[in-house]
This record gives structure tokens, C-alpha cells and sequence, in this order.
């Protein structure tokens, strides 16, 4: 690994790549704000001399609350060059776990840039707080970062960081209670991003041209790490950001992405795009003509914005390994990947030579990973996390006597290295015949249909497991219909019969009961990573769930 930390290299682009265009941001109406590697480190250099003006001390905390943005990434230089430690808060967060964090973390200052739900939000921000508005910001009172920077003397010189000061503490999403904060050091966050740097080279070549967009919350490990640190380490990244949700395909079409990574809700959420313009059926007839084949392949990739992509990547939760195959036949190289918060998303990962639909990867480089005689995967990584803020007591509980790190999911590996998970331990669950089920290998095989959007199954101390699903978002609002309803009734009812026909015995579902709303980030169904909040979504229904097993049938709505 190299001995370079992560401010090392981007000292060298601010030299050797100034006139660079390293980021792309959009201000509205199609217009858009390129900031060069020169005019990046400007502003930041202006950021850091202001923010030690206002006495910040070594390893204070700054907050960053924001969608992604070109002044995210501006803000984390700034604090890191000023002395600070970076806190980023997920833009979706409820005003209780922005406070929650704020005080936990004991953060000094915040940074307040895009947000939807702002007016929720604000009234959990202590008043006493200093903030600092990034120009995307809604409207506020706060001091502006344009004002701070046109009005402050850049900070000069290659500011150095000890190895082990703290870069960063990262709060988890949450969906299983109170967020942790994951401290990682310069060291570690700079040797995972060297190796990320490797991967991607190995995977797409050392390219000049390398594009990206940035729009999974960099609050998040899986985007920090593999677009944001991955490109101030890379340096010829050219990284743009999206402006909206209503945008993303123009966003997408802007940048023409030659990487491009994503989560499985998103991938399937495309494809369901897709088969909603083409049913599944029509399109695997038109994919096997030879000729026209190709011209439909290319077609929906560019559809979809994608056309351009050389290297794509699923990360953040299992994907259904159907899917994968459906991507590959569009032929797009999508390869899954497998990492958490406290390796700063450097575990495992798919290559152009070793993968398999249904496996998450081989180790990185300086990775040692091992199964433990429980069946739980243990994984040694040079992006090991220094510990949790304040929580010593979970460090001791999370880690073996020889280092390794216990992740909680179940897994095997395969004689070639390659990782397959089998579960989550704490989400297994006892069914009242005494057996184990693992939710998450069904809910991949429930979830391939396309008129399911997401699922959970579940059924502890009840006679046989039960799956509760989401319907496809272009279905939804035809279930007026009593044809289309008894229609989707049937389709489900023959999908749970063929998916508990490759079911062991005590694995199978009893049913499969549709859900009245969908599960978002907003309703508190999702985490901001759009992971499923399963004991948030059993406990609404848990009232009814003994009523389900007295009715007949196998589908019906909830």
C-alpha cells in the first residue's frame, strides 16, 4: 500500500492538474458550475483559514449536513486542512438524529447545503451552533461559504496530518436503533482509498476520461469512499453531481458515466422501469434475435443513461443474483461488491475475471477475511475503523482476540476466494418448529418478480414464515381495478408457489400478503441507504399478523 495520505495527493493535483475540471456542479435550469482542481483547493484553502480564524482546535469536530454537492467535498478539505474531523450527517435524517448526532458528536460548527425537508429539520439545530451555508443551501440566515470565501486569505501550504488524527467520525444509518459513530484515521481512510484507486484501474484501466456521478448520499461509506475519497486520491476522476431526483436521467445523460455505482432497490426500481415501457417477456424474444438484439441492448441502456458505462457496481445490501444476469444480458458489466461502514467500504469486490451472479467478491488487496465456526464472516481490512466514538464497549464486543472484525452476516467462501452471504445472524429468526430462517437469500428470491418492489419475510414463533411485499411502483395505481387486483392476486400467488418450491421444507412460506403503502425514507420504512427497517415494519403489522395464518389462500393484502 502507499505511504501517501489522502491530503498528500490532492496537494500533487492542486500542483500538477490545477487547470483540471475535477468537479461539475448544477444550479438549476440545465445550467451548471465547473470547478478545476485550482479553483476547488481556492475555495477549500479559504474554508480552512476561516474556520481556524474562529478558533477551531486539533480534532474538533464540523458537522456537514447536505445533499451531495461540490462544496461537500470542498467543506471535508477544508476541515481536514483546518485540523478538524468531519462528521456528515444523511440529508434525510429526522430533526431527532440530527440533534442526536450534533450532541454526540459535540460538532463545533455545521455546514448546511441542499435539503428537501429543511423546515423539519432546522428547529433541532441548537441555536448556539455556528453555521455556515453552502450557496445551494435553502434559505437561511447563516453566514454564506461565498462570502466566507471571497472575504478570506486562502490558507497556504501542504498543511500536514498526523496518520493517526482522526479524519472523519461516520454515523450509521440506524435501522436497527441509535446511530453509531465509526471513527477512521488518515492512515486507514488513505490505504482503502489507494486500494479502491487499484481496483477500479484493474477493472476499468488507468483512464484519463474516468466519469462519475455522484448521487447515493456521501454520508454514506459505500459513496464516500468510492467517489469521493476514490477521486481526491485518483485526481483525473471527473466526479458530477445530480440536481434532483426529477433530473436524474438528464444528470445521467450529462455526465455519461463510464462507472457507475448503485444499490439493488435502485437497480431493480430501472429495470422495473424498463419492463413497465416492455413486459419481460417480449423483451427476452427481442434479446435473442441476433441483429436486433444489439440494437435493443443499446437502446435501453441509453434509456437508462448508461450507455456509456464501462464499469458498474452494487454495494450497500444483497442484490437478487437474477438481476445481475438480466443487467449482463443488456451487456453491462455489473459486478457486486461487499463492505461496511467500519472497513470505510473496503472488504470484498467483484472483478471483470472473478465473479458470479449471486457472490459479493473476492478479498481486496490486504484484506484476510475467514468464516467463523458460527457460519459469521470475519474480516481483517486495512480500512479497519479505529473504533466507535465514545462506545469502548462496543469495541470490545465487535472484534475477535486475533483482530478480526465480526460483520454479523452469514456467509461461505468458495475454493476461488469468492464471499457468497447467506444472512444477517441477528436477523435470523425461529419459526415455533424450532428452525432457523434467514430472510434475506428469500427476499432476493421473492423480489426478481417484477411486480414486486421490495419485501420482508418474517414469522418468528409462528408455525411457518410469511413474506410481505411492496408492489411495483407502476402498479400501485391500478389497484382500483378489480381485474388488474385479481390479476396481480394470481401472478404473486404462482410466484410464491414456484419460490417456495426451491425452499427447503421448514423454509417455505405459509403467505404472501401485500402491503396497503409503500416503504420510503419518509414513512420511517427505510434507512437513508433505502436498507429495509425490518423491526420497524414488523412491529406496524404485528397486531394483525396472528389473524393472516386463520384466513385461506396464500395472497392477500394487508
Amino acid at each position: 500500500m502507499n505511504s501517501k495520505l489522502i491530503l498528500d495527493h490532492v496537494y500533487g493535483h492542486e500542483k500538477t492538474l490545477a487547470s483540471r475540471v475535477y468537479m461539475t456542479q448544477p444550479i438549476g435550469q440545465g445550467q451548471v458550475i465547473d470547478y478545476t482542481w485550482q479553483e476547488t483547493m481556492r475555495q477549500a484553502r479559504s474554508m480552512a483559514a476561516y474556520l481556524q480564524a474562529q478558533n477551531l482546535k486539533p480534532g474538533d469536530r464540523v458537522a456537514i449536513l447536505s445533499k451531495n454537492c461540490a462544496h461537500f467535498i470542498m467543506a471535508e478539505l477544508a476541515i481536514w486542512m483546518a485540523g478538524g474531523t468531519t462528521v456528515a450527517i444523511f440529508p434525510t435524517e429526522s430533526g431527532e438524529t440530527i440533534r442526536f448526532v450534533l450532541d454526540h458528536s459535540e460538532a463545533s460548527f455545521l455546514f448546511v447545503g441542499k435539503l428537501d425537508t429543511w423546515p423539519l429539520q432546522v428547529p433541532f439545530v441548537p441555536a448556539s451552533l455556528p453555521c455556515i451555508a453552502f450557496p445551494l443551501a435553502p434559505s437561511n440566515t447563516y453566514t454564506k461559504w461565498d462570502d466566507v470565501v471571497s472575504q478570506t486569505s486562502p490558507i497556504v501550504g501542504d498543511i500536514a496530518r498526523a496518520p493517526s488524527d482522526l479524519a472523519m467520525i461516520m454515523y450509521t444509518s440506524g435501522s436497527t436503533g441509535q446511530p453509531k459513530g465509526v471513527m477512521h484515521n488518515f492512515e486507514r481512510i488513505s490505504e482503502a482509498s489507494d486500494g479502491i484507486v487499484k481496483t477500479l484501474i484493474e477493472n476499468l484501466g488507468d483512464r484519463d476520461d474516468n466519469r462519475i456521478l455522484s448521487y447515493l448520499p456521501l454520508a454514506h461509506v459505500f459513496e464516500r469512499a468510492w467517489v469521493g475519497a476514490s477521486s481526491l486520491t485518483h485526481g483525473r476522476t471527473h466526479v458530477y453531481f445530480a440536481e434532483s431526483l426529477d433530473t436524474f436521467i438528464q444528470d445521467l445523460n450529462r455526465a455519461k458515466p463510464t462507472m457507475f455505482i448503485s444499490v439493488p432497490r435502485l437497480w431493480l426500481k430501472f429495470q422495473q422501469g424498463v419492463f413497465s415501457k416492455m413486459p419481460p417477456a417480449k423483451l427476452n424474444l427481442l434479446l435473442s434475435i441476433p441483429l436486433l438484439g444489439g440494437v435493443v441492448r443499446k437502446k435501453i441502456l441509453k434509456g437508462l443513461g448508461l450507455d456509456h458505462v464501462i464499469l458498474a457496481g452494487s454495494g450497500s445490501a444483497p442484490i437478487p443474483a437474477e438481476l445481475i444476469v438480466w443487467y449482463r444480458k443488456l451487456g453491462l458489466n455489473l459486478l457486486e461488491g461487499y463492505a461496511m461502514t467500519e472497513d470505510f467500504a473496503y472488504s470484498h469486490n467483484s472483478t471483470t475475471k472473478i465473479n458470479a451472479p449471486g457472490c459479493v467478491g473476492v478479498p481486496l488487496e490486504g484484506v484476510e477475511a475467514k468464516i467463523s465456526p458460527e457460519g459469521e464472516i470475519l474480516v481483517k481490512s486495512p480500512g479497519q475503523m479505529v473504533g466507535y466514538y465514545k462506545r469502548p464497549d462496543l469495541d470490545a464486543e465487535s472484534f475477535t482476540a486475533d483482530g478480526f472484525f465480526k460483520t454479523g452476516d452469514q456467509g461461505s467462501q468458495r475454493a476461488d476466494g469468492l464471499l457468497k452471504i447467506t444472512g444477517r445472524v441477528k436477523e435470523l429468526f425461529k419459526t415455533s418448529k424450532g428452525k432457523y430462517v434467514a430472510p434475506a437469500p428469500i427476499e432476493n428470491k421473492l423480489n426478481v418478480h417484477p411486480m414486486i418492489e421490495m419485501s420482508i419475510v418474517s414469522g418468528v414463533s409462528q408455525s411457518a414464515a410469511y413474506a410481505m411485499v411492496v408492489l411495483a411502483e407502476d402498479i400501485r395505481p391500478k389497484m382500483n381495478d378489480p381485474q388488474v387486483r385479481a390479476d396481480v392476486e394470481t401472478q404473486l400467488a404462482e410466484h410464491l408457489e414456484k419460490v417456495n418450491g426451491e425452499l427447503v421444507e421448514y423454509e417455505k412460506l405459509r403467505m404472501l400478503v401485500i402491503a396497503n403503502e409503500a416503504w420510503s425514507i419518509e414513512n420511517g420504512y427505510l434507512t437513508p441507504t433505502m436498507k429495509i427497517k425490518r423491526s420497524r415494519i414488523e412491529a406496524s403489522v404485528e397486531s394483525q399478523v396472528d389473524s393472516w395464518y386463520q384466513k385461506n389462500g396464500s395472497v392477500f393484502w394487508a
